[in-house]
């Protein structure tokens, strides 16, 4: 049986943006079968999700084993002559690279070097072929960390996790999170020329505060009240009381979890085997209960979830049931 057996995480990151965002819908169809593939989905059963023939997923498994992103790239076709040399298109890819938030700029500098004019749409595919994709900038915090210090508690949290794995501890992940009527949904498959449209609206916010363990054991406390000192105070006196073993709760820097208040509570919890283990400022990738939030808003709230305060608060208290058991994340 022909299948991928097996994609790094920058591939299947490549791949998930292309699925998503790629211009091209033959290029989206070509990412999602690699993915489905590399999750052990058979040809033929990837071949009738897309309604293609057999030999046709083959050929793109094929291409992807050979060329990876670039090969699921339309292959060129007889036709005129391109308009750009090799040359030329190595310096329209330098000139994107360069000015990556603006085609226009693109076009009238590739102009001003070649005497040649390109359409929006060329560069697009160009672009797309040198394994590029126009796709919302990310904001980082990393230029304002100490990375010395994040390397060391990355390393740190790695041996905690060893620990974690081995039954010789427990590591859990804190953090709270809001949700309300305004939706979080950044993309959703939709037939050309329509638009999905969510309601919206102003709400009571739904705050979550959560323990999770990398192996999705999760613990969640639910309050519509402002999360203050008090209530996370609360939230950590009761998990200590709930824990079988020696534990570790990784939480970030907020005034909630720095407080005087909450930090006369460190020995105490200690006692009962708690031990909270702070990271660094400016560095929200070492807890890991962050990507749980981001699965939960962006992907497993239905639209049916926005249509009321109380569909909201039924939907989310369904998933937060369910976490570990009908809702998996994979931290690999």
């Amino acid at each position: 049986m022909k299948f991928i057996s097996a994609i790094d995480e920058k591939q299947e990151s490549g791949l998930r943006e292309l699925m998503k965002n790629s211009v091209n819908h033959r290029i989206r169809i070509r990412a999602h079968s690699i993915l489905l593939s590399a999750k052990g989905y058979a040809i033929e059963i990837i071949a009738d999700i897309f309604q293609v023939a057999r030999d046709t997923v083959s050929s793109w498994i094929d291409r992807w084993v050979q060329s990876g992103i670039n090969g699921l790239s339309d292959m060129p076709r007889s036709g005129r002559p391109p308009l750009l040399t090799d040359e030329e298109r190595d310096k329209l890819l330098e000139l994107i690279k360069k000015y990556p938030q603006s085609i226009r700029t693109v076009i009238s500098r590739l102009y001003e070097m070649t005497g040649k004019s390109v359409s929006s749409k060329t560069i697009r595919r160009l672009a797309e072929a040198a394994g590029l994709i126009w796709k919302r900038v990310r904001k980082s915090l990393k230029s304002k960390r100490d990375q010395e210090h994040f390397e060391k508690t990355e390393e740190e949290i790695r041996v905690l996790e060893k620990q974690h794995d081995n039954g010789e501890a427990d590591l859990f992940y804190f953090d709270e999170s809001g949700f309300t009527l305004e939706p979080s949904i950044p993309y959703a498959w939709q037939p050309v020329g329509e638009n999905i449209v969510l309601p919206t609206s102003k709400s009571t916010r739904i705050n979550v505060l959560g323990f999770l363990s990398i192996d999705m054991n999760f613990q969640s406390y639910i309050f519509k009240c402002s999360v203050n000192t008090d209530v996370v105070e609360a939230c950590f006196d009761h998990f200590s009381e709930i824990i079988t073993r020696k534990t570790v709760v990784i939480v970030d820097n907020a005034p909630t979890h720095t407080s005087i208040q909450f930090t006369d509570n460190l020995k105490k919890w200690e006692e009962k085997g708690l031990s909270v283990k702070y990271q660094p400022p400016y560095s929200p990738e070492l807890n890991k209960i962050e990507t749980l939030w981001k699965f939960i808003k962006y992907y497993q709230l239905p639209f049916s979830a926005y249509n009321s305060i109380e569909d909201l608060e039924d939907k989310l208290e369904n998933i937060l049931i369910n976490i570990g058991k009908e809702y998996l994340i994979s931290f690999s």
